[in-house]
């Protein structure tokens, strides 16, 4: 365990920690289920790891995949259970295999980070508002609970996942604009039903970690630009 946490700074230390035990602390006090814990848990962990370019990130979030499609599904958020089984899911896997073809030669298990140019950032984000709402009619259709935010929440994440699988640093501003649309959809779930606390105190914490993601992976690309 201490060789496992062996590089991590005061405040990765103390972040982890602090959204751990409120978790754990909501999980009674609201009476949450079980599986949104771990989902939370898992999902804190994995995307903290991520922020530290370290490969056990995936590893955490095939857990994390996995139980937060269930409490998804059983909130009606649809988009979000196709989302995390038909690609996180094999994404995942692709993610490993390239992570581990690019692994910086430091026994931290870190990947080697890079940035797209302005043109390309463009193109990606333009493509993105497109598909966003042809998806997001199409989730409206079958009648998904804020089906346009839902939408963007897949779209953004599929996104950055292919930014994830290739080390872009901009994989970020769509984390960041993943997390304030969870936030939001996981709120209502809870003003509407008192369900799931969990998931509302997880995706809070994949903002601040999607914030502190983008700061630490730019500082990664600055250092390994000056070697």
């Amino acid at each position: 365990m201490k060789r496992y946490f062996k590089g991590w700074n005061l405040f990765e230390k103390i972040w982890l920690l602090t959204f751990t035990l409120v978790n754990i602390y909501l999980f009674f006090a609201w009476q949450d289920s079980w599986i949104g814990l771990i989902a939370s848990l898992t999902g804190m962990l994995c995307v903290v790891l991520t922020a530290k370019a370290r490969i056990s990130s995936f590893y955490w979030g095939l857990i994390n995949i996995l139980t937060y499609s269930y409490v998804a599904y059983k909130s009606a958020y649809y988009g979000d259970v196709m989302l995390n089984m038909l690609y996180f899911l094999p994404m995942t896997f692709i993610g490993i295999y390239f992570w581990k073809r690019n692994l910086k030669k430091n026994n931290k298990g870190e990947v080697a980070v890079k940035s797209l140019n302005w043109k390309n950032r463009f193109i990606w984000f333009g493509s993105a508002i497109i598909i966003l709402i042809i998806y997001g009619l199409i989730l409206k259709i079958i009648k998904g609970t804020l089906p346009f935010i839902d939408s963007a929440t897949t779209v953004f994440s599929i996104i950055a996942t292919i930014m994830l699988n290739k080390r872009l640093t901009e994989q970020w501003f769509f984390w960041i604009m993943v997390d304030v649309l969870s936030i939001i959809m996981w709120a209502y779930i809870f003003i509407k039903s008192q369900g799931d606390v969990s998931m509302l105190v997880m995706w809070s914490a994949f903002l601040v970690n999607a914030l502190y993601g983008y700061y630490n992976w730019r500082k990664m690309e600055k250092n390994q630009n000056e070697k």
